[in-house]
This record gives C-alpha cells, structure tokens and sequence, in this order.
C-alpha cells in the first residue's frame, strides 16, 4: 500500500509545526495552494489540529506528528 498525493499534502504539513512548543501553530492562508487547504481542513476533520486553517496540533496531532518528524528524520 501507498500513501495517496493527498496524504503526502497532509504528512508534508505536519512537518511544519514546530514541537519544540504546543503554543507554535500555523495558519494557512486563503492564497495557499488548493492542496495544501485541502490537506489542512482533512487535518482538522481527522481531529489532528484545532483549525480549519491550521492552529494548534491536538493531543493527537502531537502524537502524530512526533511520529512524522521521527521518519522524516531516519529516512533524510
């Protein structure tokens, strides 16, 4: 099994929350690239950040997240 273009969108914005602090969000804006809006408002439906646009990770983005950052970092 793959991941889907549309699931690499979504691993490829997690990497992009800081976890260095639960208080570091993001915002995606409304000029973003349609996959990345998309990728952000399935992150929010999934319950992984708090936003539709982005916000904060939950307890279970951070989860995730740590998960994401650990691959990306054995596999770079």
């Amino acid at each position: 099994m793959k991941f889907q273009p549309n699931q690499i969108e979504e691993l490829n914005l997690i990497l992009q929350f800081d976890l260095s602090s639960t208080a570091n969000g993001i915002k995606v804006h409304s000029d973003a690239l349609p996959a990345i809006q998309t990728a952000v408002q399935n992150l929010f439906e999934k319950g992984l950040c708090t936003q539709p646009d982005g916000g904060y990770l939950t307890h279970e983005g951070i989860e995730l997240a740590e998960c994401i950052h650990k691959i990306h970092r054995i596999l770079d």
